[in-house]
């Protein structure tokens, strides 16, 4: 960080509306920080950021301070012209910020040589805000920022495709400690937790209680602790859950959790993966060492991997991948593992008869570890066909829907991800049709769904699909690590994830 003198190489956001929740916001980030971006474009007025401004003045801080102003036509929220922009920004210079954040455009719309004179007693970072798309030449776009004079070059655009994204990840090592790369977006969230490994000077995080400036903002507390990203280097082995959606996923911080009590050098991050080849395309690149495999594609990774554990092959889904040093790609299945350890806490499988609702992924899982253990198993899905090819796979019975009310069972298992927030009022089965001893639903946020609820209301004891999570979980963190997994602290970060959810 030489080249930039910045103390710290996260920067922690302060954008508010009103001066009264500015100066708090200040506050609380003085407890924290040591370098702070003032977004003084969100303040409501031009006569309050002046305000501010002047009351700035006669403060002192200890903070390193990134004054920004950034106009609508940027994506900000300032609506004055260039020259009124720069006038605040001159002020928030003498007020005590040491470094300013302009936007190229705003600098591009004066002479060249009377750029020279604006922000002369300011470091100045030149920005580019794309929130539509990634650049398609972005050393082209940093060649032209660069010319506008900075000493920074920040460029932040929306990452449409994991491509995009490490487009941006190359342009920070391309350009090590002279460029901000921001990949914006679900699909750029892995590339903000490692754009400081790979070179980029500076970060941003929204405050844990506040709100993002732009999409995909990590906040303070998840880009610094949970995934340590100032602490990443060339030698951390990166681990991340692929799935569409995935940001409800409780993975990273349950593996995260595990990884800091290990003392491992490993980060685990949340990849939203639409298109399966896009992601797999980019493994190289962001230097993955094995990844967790949720809804949409424990199936559809079949066919991409080099090898697949026996197990898994028999059940005919994957949701674990090891990335070998030569790349190669090996599957298992630890779903197998996680329903078969917790639902034999609850009943004694042998000679059970139980019913899986749906026929994916995790219900192939279910039904041949249950299976296995002596249980017959039934299988209803609105999909019929799917669900009379796994039954038969295991021996089973396909289940019409019509027929459910009519039936009992001694457990009952929703394989689907029906109740998952954000939709937690929705219920794969009817109250009637709860005819059971227990009721296990693989759906963990929330962690008491409607399902559960209404299972309760009729008597039925209740398994949540968190429990299932931690145990799959810890057999992953075994293959991966070749250590036994910690249980209980996964267990109590995942719970912790759930109150957080809640709240």
């Amino acid at each position: 960080m030489a080249r930039t003198n910045l103390p710290d190489s996260v920067a922690l956001v302060v954008a508010e509306r009103t001066p009264t929740a500015f100066w708090a916001a200040l506050r609380r980030a003085e407890k924290a920080a040591r370098v702070v971006e003032l977004r003084l474009d969100y303040l409501g007025s031009v006569a309050e950021i002046v305000a501010v401004l002047e009351k700035l003045a006669r403060r002192s801080s200890r903070l390193t301070l990134i004054a920004t102003c950034r106009r609508r036509a940027d994506g900000g929220e300032f609506g004055g012209s260039p020259s009124a922009q720069l006038a605040l920004l001159e002020l928030a210079v003498r007020a005590g910020c040491r470094w300013v954040d302009v936007d190229a455009a705003t600098l591009e719309a004066f002479p060249r040589r009377l750029r020279r004179v604006f922000l002369r007693n300011a470091r100045r970072i030149v920005s580019r805000h794309d929130f539509k798309r990634t650049p398609a030449n972005l050393p082209a776009l940093y060649r032209r920022l660069k010319r506008l004079g900075g000493e920074l070059v920040k460029i932040a655009a929306l990452a449409r495709t994991h491509r995009d994204a490490v487009r941006m990840l190359e342009l920070a090592r391309r350009h090590r400690r002279r460029v901000v790369a921001l990949p914006m977006g679900a699909v750029g969230i892995p590339g903000r937790v490692l754009s400081l490994r790979a070179g980029s000077a500076l970060a941003y995080a929204a405050p844990d209680v506040g709100t993002a400036t732009a999409p995909g903002q990590l906040s303070w507390n998840e880009l610094r602790a949970r995934y340590r990203a100032p602490k990443l280097n060339a030698r951390t082995r990166v681990y991340g859950v692929i799935g569409h959606p995935i940001l409800h996923s409780l993975s990273p911080p349950m593996h995260n959790a595990a990884f800091a009590h290990a003392r491992l050098n490993a980060v685990y991050l949340p990849f939203e993966v639409a298109n399966l080849k896009d992601f797999l395309a980019c493994l190289k690149a962001y230097r993955l060492a094995g990844f967790s495999v949720t809804a949409p594609h424990k199936q559809a990774i079949l066919r991409h991997l080099d090898e697949i554990d026996p197990l898994a092959e028999m059940i005919g889904a994957v949701n674990t991948v090891v990335v070998g040093r030569d790349g190669r790609l090996s599957g298992f299945n630890t779903d197998y593992v996680g329903v078969l350890r917790t639902l034999q806490r609850y009943i004694h499988l042998e000679c059970s008869q139980v019913l899986l609702v749906g026929a994916g992924g995790s219900a192939r899982a279910c039904a041949f570890a249950l299976a296995t253990a002596g249980a017959f198993i039934c299988v209803t899905s609105r999909r019929a066909g799917q669900a009379r090819a796994l039954a038969r796979a295991v021996g089973g019975e396909a289940v019409p829907r019509r027929a459910l009310a009519r039936r009992r069972f001694d457990a009952i298992v929703n394989c689907t991800p029906v109740g998952q927030a954000p939709h937690p009022n929705a219920t794969p089965l009817a109250a009637r049709e709860l005819n059971t001893r227990v009721l296990f639903d693989l759906v963990y946020n929330p962690p008491q769904t409607r399902l559960l609820r209404e299972a309760r209301r009729r008597g039925v004891r209740t398994v949540p699909g968190w429990q299932m999570l931690v145990e799959q979980g810890a057999a992953q963190f075994e293959i991966w690590t070749e250590r036994r997994a910690p249980l209980q602290v996964m267990r109590r970060a995942v719970l912790n994830g759930l109150r957080t959810a809640e709240r």
